[in-house]
């Protein structure tokens, strides 16, 4: 779909504009997704797989679907037409536009994920995809529930306001039978929401929110109400009687939603927020009260300076119980290399990592990275910690330290490993972690003994738990991050076995919008390096999907990428699996530890899900919020083509018909760095 190309129903010829994915990446026949607009109720966007439902966008706010962020160009607007003559919805271009005729469009691709893209200079850069996680899923909680994704990893739908579970998925009225027609009842507002499915919900264009919610409360089955318009005016009215249904939380997007309680809820809902409004005027005072320290601070400083000429490191100032010390943030505070510091991160006392780690004792040593030393360290309040003592002849000087330790102080997530902050004196430089007593996932995969302890269940969740956490750095947290260096090695794995990504020396913060880099120091692991990284030294959200795809196909098979196989000595893990799928026979390398009654479709599944992730180019790769959909949901997959082979020390590619060009990375020289 491109600008001013109409989709939707033309009531005076019938024509109903939708819009279908191809059978395949190659075969453009009409395939089984289509995209439309249903008109029952008040319309609304549905994706479907045949006839039935897979996702719903929402209903028209004015601006945009419900369930899609606004562009955020201001070259183009969206234009909707809903009257007795037509029900569509078209792109439009400003007459300022720098590429009026095919800056943006609007595709369904062939395995049901519907993309929008902007034209910027010579290629088109994706936006925005859906459906991405479970809460996009139709009807994914049931009736009068709604789905939170802050709530997937131990996923429960949450009821609204005034009602309680009727079971996981299923809410009804907390108080059957009391009456809230004239007693007192009012509404509970729930904000960036996607509303209930309209399909059953009653639209009056003319009235304003004020008036929408006396009519709503006038009638006694209306149990909720919202805008029908966000746009200059917010004129329009949207109500429901009965069950709602297909409702989620955005983080910045929805609008917002008035549900029906009775006076008791409503009171309760009151309270709440009055002391929410006390907490908000504390955190102000708060705020003021540091601000006015932060002042101070400097004055302090020079007086303490003039009394005490110490050295730079000795601007630390100690806490209660001298185990931790912080940077001064104020504007006479100096980062390590001259310039001024503005963030605020828990620094250890030397002494205090001495006392944990008995020195450096080689019995609390748990392993050797290429960046130095890792220990096991007890602190005094009890608290078990991991210190990564970084080598002075490392790769990883002060830069590295710095993009290590802001990264991951920044970054909140289950799936990412936690840092407690981090240790400097004179030369030493050392981070301080949370202690995972299970160690990395490579001491499980690798190990025979160990593996056999892990069931399909488990290795199931942690691919998902990886897979999550590089979401999580690509497209949810504050800047995206790509990784670099994802290995077994590098994840970590804490008492209930769930999944840590560690090590972020390596890492790079691109833009918000920027999906790719370059670099002249091509650093990493072999095995696990994109082929255009290892190559070009270009490295994207793409060369991360490629190494989880190798990872994922270590924790299905149990043996490393770079093991050879007696049929081919030439071929590493990849080609191996290649050649198997290509055979269909991929379920022949499945790892014989796994009990017998695990579900062959989805390990096959996952199989394919990894060799999709491996392929040669770059852009025939998912990105994560693919992959993440495909491993939630039994949807078609497409076929993966030919996967790269990178192996250490041989000119020989498995894939006979590969060029000598290709076979000339082979020769490539890097230092195998295996930092954690």
């Amino acid at each position: 779909m491109l600008p001013f190309m109409k989709h939707g129903l033309d009531r005076q010829t019938g024509l109903n504009r939708i819009l279908t994915s191809w059978k395949s990446k190659d075969d453009p026949g009409i395939g089984n997704y289509s995209f439309q607009i249903i008109t029952t109720g008040y319309p609304q966007a549905y994706l479907y797989m045949g006839r039935t439902i897979l996702w719903r966008a929402g209903s028209w706010t004015g601006i945009r679907w419900s369930g899609i962020p606004k562009m955020s160009s201001n070259d183009y607007n969206i234009s909707f037409v809903n009257n007795q003559e037509e029900t569509t919805i078209m792109f439009r271009t400003f007459p300022n536009s720098t590429d009026p005729n095919g800056s943006i469009k609007m595709v369904v691709d062939e395995s049901g994920i519907v993309h929008r893209s902007l034209w910027q200079e010579t290629t088109w850069v994706e936006y925005w995809s859906a459906p991405q996680g479970l809460c996009d899923k139709y009807l994914n909680c049931g009736p009068n529930s709604y789905c939170d994704p802050h709530n997937l990893v131990t996923f429960e739908c949450k009821c609204f306001p005034g009602f309680k579970p009727k079971s996981s998925r299923d809410c009804i009225r907390e108080k059957q039978g009391v009456s809230m027609c004239n007693n007192g009842e009012g509404f509970v507002k729930l904000a960036h929401m996607k509303v209930p499915d309209t399909s059953i919900a009653h639209a009056d264009m003319n009235l304003s929110m004020k008036e929408c919610e006396q009519k709503c409360l006038r009638n006694c089955s209306c149990i909720a109400y919202a805008s029908a318009n966000e746009s200059e005016g917010g004129i329009g009215c949207l109500t429901w009687q009965g069950d709602l249904v297909d409702t989620r939380t955005y983080p910045d997007v929805g609008q917002d939603l008035y549900i029906r309680v009775d006076a008791v809820v409503l009171a309760q809902y009151a309270k709440k927020n009055g002391l929410t409004q006390k907490k908000r005027m504390l955190t102000i005072l708060g705020v003021l009260v540091a601000i006015m320290f932060l002042l101070a601070v400097p004055v302090v400083y020079c007086l303490v300076m003039k009394k005490k000429k110490e050295n730079r490191h000795s601007t630390y100032s100690y806490s209660a119980d001298s185990t931790l010390l912080y940077f001064e943030d104020s504007p006479s505070r100096r980062d390590l290399d001259g310039t001024r510091r503005n963030s605020y991160l828990p620094l250890f006392d030397l002494r205090t990592i001495i006392a944990a780690t008995d020195n450096f004792s080689i019995a609390n040593k748990l392993g050797q990275g290429g960046f130095g030393p890792v220990y096991k360290g007890l602190l005094q309040n009890g608290l078990e910690i991991a210190v990564k003592r970084l080598s002075k002849c490392s790769g990883q000087g002060i830069e590295q330290f710095k993009t290590e330790v802001a990264l991951i102080a920044k970054l909140q997530h289950r799936n990412l490993v936690r840092i407690l902050g981090c240790c400097i004196h004179k030369e030493e430089k050392m981070l301080i972690y949370e202690y995972l007593p299970n160690k990395s996932l490579d001491s499980f995969i690798f190990d025979e003994t160990k593996r056999s302890c892990l069931d399909w269940g488990k290795r199931f969740e942690i691919i998902c738990g990886i897979a999550r956490g590089i979401l999580y750095l690509h497209q949810d947290s504050r800047l995206r991050i790509i990784h670099r260096d994802l290995k077994a090695s590098n994840v970590l794995l804490d008492n209930a076995l769930n999944p840590k990504i560690s090590d972020f020396g390596m890492a790079r913060i691109v833009g918000g919008d920027q999906i790719e880099a370059n670099t002249n120091c091509v650093v990493g692991t072999y095995g696990y390096m994109s082929p255009e990284y290892a190559m070009q030294g270009l490295f994207s959200i793409k060369s991360d999907v490629y190494s989880f795809g190798v990872l994922l196909l270590e924790i299905v098979i149990g043996k490393k990428n770079s093991t050879h196989h007696h049929d081919d000595p030439s071929s590493n893990l990849i080609g191996h699996v290649w050649d198997l799928w290509r055979e269909d026979n991929s379920m022949k390398i499945v790892d014989p530890l796994l009990d017998e009654t695990y579900p062959a479709n989805e390990i096959s599944r996952c199989i394919q899900i990894g060799l999709l992730c491996v392929q040669e180019h770059a852009t025939d790769r998912p990105t994560m919020p693919t992959v993440v959909f495909m491993l939630g949901n039994d949807t078609h997959l497409p076929s993966p083509k030919r996967p790269s082979f990178i192996l250490m020390g041989t000119n020989n590619s498995t894939d006979k018909s590969t060029s000598a060009a290709f076979n000339s990375i082979n020769e490539i020289t890097l230092s195998q760095i295996d930092g954690r």
